[in-house]
């Protein structure tokens, strides 16, 4: 089982909010040990938007469950040499501060690397830590603004603010890959290593695309005008009768071929290649969609082969016949929050469960928290 792939891995957390904490409940799933270091008043995540009845937000331990939680004032000496004893025989460092603060706090690279030269330190930040941006505040959103991303995800009227946060969940990813890259090397060398992980160079990383056809006059992409960004009749979202709405990925001809058949407009199949951006066509289907329900699309098109798809709200996606299957939601008994397992299949077995966050207690008791 790749739950025991990090076995015997040390990992301090001193993340906070999205990013980090996914990065580090990856490696948990994959074994790993995780400490999370909190300030005295605890992650902002744990009050974020939603809160149970015990007063967390369920997205807080949702984030964290598999670890341990512990509180450390780390503008104070004391707490400062607890760290450091930390530090010692950890393997890996997940922190997301601002450039600076780790060295203000007295663990600049140098220290930690006389603490521990075999150390992994992933500092995950908004624009890294060199550039004239690294000092600026950011959120997904900026992030995703300033790496040309939404100037492409929208309507023709106006870009749209994706969920969940997109560069949250893809930067903790790009720090889990390149902490496990470090690990590979630190097994050849015994060397530890500085990884540098910025959420907004993680959007820009995803835009050689756009970025490409921008640098070719007369070809650059637009919200509404191309194959991929709303352009394309057989690549385009519909509204049925009852303000449903369907998703049309038939790209390939055999698959638009197939849709137009179903639909007994053969007179279409011809149409797909037809400039963009394709308004007319557009307007046509446009038409056909809003003169059935979603109900009625899905049974029509129910073993139809050609990459359509009800747009679903999330509880029809938790129930789901194969999602369901799939084993990949863990519901804990009595609480009504849905915890998403680790995405992948190992030998035909499907992702463990997470056992809930535990948090020691400043006498060093552990407590489990109201999840389990």
């Amino acid at each position: 089982m790749l739950a025991e792939a990090l076995t015997g891995i040390q990992v301090l957390d001193l993340s906070q909010y999205l990013p980090g904490p996914y990065a580090t409940q990856v490696l948990a799933d994959l074994g790993a040990e995780v400490l999370k270091i909190e300030p005295p008043q605890g992650d902002p995540m744990r009050t974020f938007i939603l809160q149970d009845e015990d007063g967390l937000s369920p997205w807080y331990k949702q984030v964290n469950a598999g670890k341990t939680v512990r509180r450390l004032d780390l503008k104070t000496e004391s707490d400062q040499k607890i760290l450091a004893e930390l530090l010692r025989d950890a393997d890996i460092l997940l922190e997301s501060y601002r450039p600076g603060v780790m060295t203000r706090l007295g663990f600049d690279r140098e220290r930690l690397r006389q603490l521990n030269p075999r150390l992994i330190h992933c500092a995950l930040s908004g624009f890294g830590q060199t550039g004239p941006c690294r000092d600026r505040a950011g959120h997904d959103l900026t992030y995703l603004a300033m790496s040309g991303m939404l100037s492409l995800t929208g309507t023709p009227e106006t870009p749209v603010i994706p969920f969940p946060p997109i560069c949250d969940y893809a930067a903790g990813k790009q720090a889990v890959t390149a902490i496990l890259a470090a690990l590979l090397r630190r097994g050849k060398t015994g060397q530890g290593a500085f990884i540098d992980v910025s959420l907004f160079e993680m959007a820009l990383s995803w835009q050689s695309f756009a970025l490409t056809a921008a640098s070719r006059p007369g070809q650059q992409f637009a919200r509404g005008r191309d194959l991929l960004t709303g352009g394309a009749a057989c690549y385009q979202i519909y509204r049925t009768a009852d303000n449903r709405f369907i998703a049309l990925g038939a790209i390939e001809e055999k698959f638009w071929r197939t849709f137009c058949s179903t639909v007994e407009r053969t007179d279409w199949i011809e149409r797909q290649q037809e400039p963009l951006p394709q308004k007319e066509l557009i307007a046509e289907l446009s038409e056909l969609f809003a003169g059935a329900t979603l109900a009625d699309w899905q049974q029509r098109f129910s073993g139809i082969d050609c990459c359509l798809e009800a747009i679903l709200e999330h509880a029809e996606v938790a129930a789901h016949p194969h999602v369901r299957q799939r084993k990949l939601l863990q519901q804990r008994p009595n609480v009504v929050n849905y915890d998403t397992l680790f995405p992948v299949w190992v030998d035909d077995n499907p992702p463990l469960h997470r056992q809930p966050l535990r948090e020691l207690k400043p006498t060093g008791c552990v407590k489990g928290t109201n999840n389990d």
